[in-house]
Parts: structure tokens; sequence; C-alpha cells
């Protein structure tokens, strides 16, 4: 049975592991999650391994990128079987503060982040989130002085957030995006996967296949506009209702028109039932 990783959850307990872990002038890490592990996770984590000797791993859902009608309180918890997943994979240490140690009394700094993080996408529907996203991941920067920090691209909007955060404020870190993992069916993993129905998980692949073939008539040459259109009107029909379909610069997320302007991505978020899915691929 694997040794199972050291767990701390104080900052001062904290900053002593890394300490050791950088005794022998080792690489750090980090990669940051909510828990409720998947394979996708461990996918973040054994990139991590190969660009750097020591792995960290926060595990901490963040109240403050979840708005009061969102799904803080029921967000999957799986601790055990997460520290089973890290203890195969021979993590050398996990991060779990609770939310008192992340935000203690008194807290009032806030990241507000601009740039890819107001580009019309999940900000527009989660106006909360990245201000969120960009306090406690500035936080854990600060916290565990990683040298690389792995993040999936499945949460596309968000990589190029943290990637910019991270530039414009000198952290000293290199984000790394790692290629989204999918189910055989093409679904993107994810933990809020397991909030589908059975009929609503046998639709769900639908996202994907409407992406591929969008993106490939758009390699094509056929118009921008009637492309998504017609991808719009796929998911739909599998019972989705859309918050967003759309291809932008990868780089910038800024709307894009013709595919020789520039690297595009097709990004969409989606609700079936009470569950939201993202995903997004390369064009």
């Amino acid at each position: 049975m694997p040794r199972s990783p050291m767990v701390v959850r104080t900052v001062p307990a904290l900053r002593r592991a890394l300490d050791g872990l950088r005794a022998r002038k080792a690489d750090i890490a980090l990669v940051p999650t909510m828990g409720a592990l998947h394979d996708g996770h461990v996918s973040l984590v054994r990139l991590a391994k190969r660009r750097a000797q020591k792995v960290v791993v926060s595990i901490f859902v963040n109240p403050t990128q979840f708005a009061p009608t969102e799904d803080f309180g029921s967000y999957p918890r799986t601790w055990k079987s997460d520290v089973a997943r890290l203890a195969a994979e021979k993590v050398d240490l996990i991060w779990n503060p609770d939310v008192k140690a992340m935000y203690p009394e008194g807290f009032a700094t806030r990241i507000v982040p601009e740039g890819p993080a107001i580009a019309g996408l999940e900000d527009r529907f989660r106006p909360h989130f990245f201000g969120g996203v960009a306090t406690v991941v500035g936080k854990l920067f600060t916290q565990c002085r990683p040298d690389v920090a792995i993040f999936g691209e499945k949460d596309f909007q968000q990589l190029r957030v943290v990637t910019q955060m991270a530039r414009d404020l000198d952290l000293g870190v290199k984000v790394i995006g790692s290629r989204t993992v999918r189910e055989r069916d093409g679904l993107a993993m994810s933990s809020r996967n397991v909030y589908l129905a059975p009929e609503q998980r046998q639709a769900a692949p639908e996202l994907y296949r409407a992406m591929k073939l969008s993106a490939a008539r758009l390699r094509a040459g056929e118009p921008v506009d009637a492309v998504m259109v017609a991808g719009a009107e796929a998911i739909t029909k599998a019972g989705f209702t859309l918050d967003y379909f759309e291809v932008r610069h990868a780089e910038t997320l800024a709307p894009i028109a013709l595919l020789e302007d520039g690297p595009m991505r097709m990004l969409l978020a989606a609700k079936i039932g009470t569950t939201r899915l993202i995903d997004n691929i390369a064009v």
C-alpha cells in the first residue's frame, strides 16, 4: 500500500514542510484542486511530476468563487479517496487548509482581474467567479511559492486568467496548461459529472461531438456565423440550454471572425437539468 503524502493544514506547517522539500534545492510543482479527484486531476499530477522534483497538491473548496445560488454546500467532497489517489501517485505534500486558514478574520484584500477575466464568457454568467479564483490562486502561489503550477485546459478561461495574473504580478511561477481528459465517449471529465442523471449522462457527449464537427467545418473554410448557429442548434436539440457557444482568439479570448486572424479556441457552457457543463477545443 502506498505511503500517504504529508498533509498540512496551517500556513506555518506548510512553510516548514516546503522548507524541507527545498532543502535539496528541488523544484516544486503545485496542482491546485478542489478535491473530488478524478483521472483528469491525476493527469495534472503526472504532468507536474514530469516538470518538477517535488509535487504539492492543494485541496480547498474555495467559497469565494461560488455565488449564493451555486453548489458550494453540495460540491463533492471525497477526502479519503482523494488521499488514496494522491498516495498512489506518490505526491509529496497535500495542502488542505480550512476556510479560516485561507480567509482569517479581518481578511479584506481581493484580486480583481481584467483582460481575459472580462471576455464575456464565464464572467457574463458568473461575474463573481474570476475574482474568487484569482484571489485564492494568488494566495496559493504566495503560500507555496512553486516553480510551476499545473491547470487543466478544460477550464480554459480560468487558465488564461491565472496565466495573465502570474505574469502581471511577477509571481515567479510558470503556469502550464494540461490537455483535457475525456471519457471514452468524449465527455470532459469533471467533478460535477456525478450530478448527471442517467439520461443526461447519455446526452452529455453531444457537446464534444458538436464542437468537433463545428471545428472541422471552420477548418474547411465555412463561415463562422453559420457554423456556430448549426452547432448551437445541435446542442439544444440534445436537451441542453446554452449559456454560450463561441470561437475566440486562443490567447486573448477576444472575439474572432476569421481562421487566419489567429489561433482559435471554441468554448461553450451549457446546462442540462440543473447541471452546468463547460468545455472547449482548439480549432
